[in-house]
C-alpha cells in the first residue's frame, strides 16, 4: 500500500484561505468540528462522514461539505485509501462569495460534474502554488455559484443551539481551568447530568471539545514561531509529543506540516 502524503497551504489572500491536499489517507478522524467550512474534492476512494443524525459517504467526483461548528467523524478504514483536497473557507468569506447573505448547507454529498471542474482547477492553481491573476475572482463566483446552488439561508450561523447560560459558559475560557465537578455546580446538577447536557449542546465530551479549543489556539502560536514545547506547556500537553499526537489526530498533518505550508 502506498505511503499517504499530505501538503497544508495557506493563502494571503481571501481572508486567509487555507487548503489540504490528501493522498492515499486512511487513518480515521475522531469526531470534532471546524470553525470553518470545509469543502471537499473526494478524487480516490469512498470518503465517510459520521454526523450526530446520520452517515454519509461521499464516492470519486462528490463535493463533500462539513458547516462551521458541525460535529463530525471520518470513520476511514485500512482498506479504503482516501483522495482529497478540502477548502478551508470563513464564515465571513463565503458570506461575502454569496453577496452577503449567511449560508448552511444541508446537502453534504454533492454531485455536480461542472461545479467539482472548477473547484478541481482552482485546487490545481494552490496546490501548484500558480496563481493567476485573477485568482480570487474566480474563487468567489465558483463559491457563489455553490451557494446559490446547494445553500441554504435557514438557520444560517446557529450550528450549536445552547441556551443562553450554556452559551456564555462556552464563551469563557476554560482551555486549562475546567472542572467538572465546579461547571456541574454551576448549574446545578450533579457531573453526570452536566456530561448529557454538554454532548446534547455541543456534541462532544468536555475533554474532546477543549482539545479542538487548544488544538486551534495552537495554530495561532505555530504561525507567530513557537516553538513546540513552549506550545505544549501553554496549553497544557504534557509534552511536545503529547501535543503532536493530538493535533495530527484532530487535523491530519503534523504541527511541523502546518507552520511550513505556503
Amino acid at each position: 500500500m502506498k505511503e499517504s502524503l499530505s501538503r497544508y497551504h495557506k493563502l494571503p489572500l481571501c481572508d486567509g484561505l487555507e487548503a489540504l491536499y490528501v493522498t492515499q489517507y486512511n487513518t480515521p478522524f475522531p469526531f470534532h468540528y471546524h470553525p470553518t467550512f470545509n469543502i471537499s474534492l473526494i478524487y480516490e476512494g469512498i470518503f465517510p462522514t459520521q454526523l450526530n443524525d446520520r452517515f454519509i459517504t461521499a464516492a470519486p467526483g462528490n463535493i463533500l461539505i462539513t458547516n462551521p461548528g458541525e460535529i463530525h467523524a471520518n470513520p476511514c478504514e485500512k482498506r479504503n485509501s482516501i483522495s482529497f483536497f478540502t477548502f478551508y473557507l470563513g464564515q465571513d468569506f463565503l458570506t461575502h462569495c454569496n453577496e452577503g447573505r449567511a449560508v448552511l448547507f444541508t446537502e453534504k454529498a454533492i454531485y455536480d460534474p461542472g461545479l467539482f471542474d472548477r473547484l478541481h482547477r482552482l485546487s490545481l492553481e494552490i496546490h501548484n502554488g500558480d496563481l493567476r491573476g485573477d485568482f480570487e475572482e474566480r474563487l468567489v463566483k465558483t463559491f457563489h455559484l455553490l451557494a446559490v446552488k446547494y445553500g441554504s439561508s435557514r438557520d444560517a450561523g446557529e450550528n450549536i443551539k445552547t441556551t443562553t447560560l450554556f452559551r456564555e459558559f462556552l464563551a469563557e475560557d476554560h482551555l486549562l481551568k475546567f472542572s467538572l465537578p465546579d461547571a456541574a455546580k454551576r448549574f446545578g446538577m450533579d457531573k453526570f447530568k452536566f456530561l448529557r447536557l454538554f454532548k446534547s449542546q455541543t456534541g462532544l465530551t468536555p475533554n474532546n471539545y477543549f482539545i479542538l479549543k487548544r488544538i486551534e489556539k495552537s495554530k495561532a502560536l505555530l504561525t507567530e514561531g513557537h516553538d513546540l514545547l513552549s506550545i505544549a506547556i501553554e496549553l497544557g500537553f504534557y509534552d511536545a509529543a503529547h501535543f503532536c499526537n493530538h493535533f495530527s489526530k484532530f487535523t491530519g498533518i503534523s504541527p511541523r506540516a502546518y507552520t511550513r505550508a505556503d
